[in-house]
């Protein structure tokens, strides 16, 4: 049994699920993809349960100042140096 992740059923804080070390399917690339089709207004629509408060959280980690940067170690955006580098100062 030892090595085995939780599974953050409930869990709506990334910096919850990163730093108790639960299951994430990885969305950075969300980040990535705002970024670069950026527009005034972003639409994010998806049924009950799928994931919108998760996501928002995952952004609001990455653009708030004073953030753990290592909440993204190992994720995809943590690939994009340049993208860290400017947003979350890593």
């Amino acid at each position: 049994m030892l090595g085995l992740k939780k599974l953050p059923v409930g869990f709506e804080s990334f910096q919850e699920i990163r730093k108790l070390g639960c299951y994430y399917v990885d969305k950075t690339k969300l980040i990535e993809r705002l970024l670069e089709n950026w527009s005034k207004v972003n639409l994010f629509t998806r049924p009950r349960r799928f994931g919108k408060t998760l996501n928002m959280s995952m952004l609001k980690s990455f653009f708030e100042i004073g953030t753990d940067a290592t909440l993204f170690d190992g994720l995809y955006i943590s690939q994009n140096k340049e993208l860290c580098r400017e947003y979350m100062g890593k």
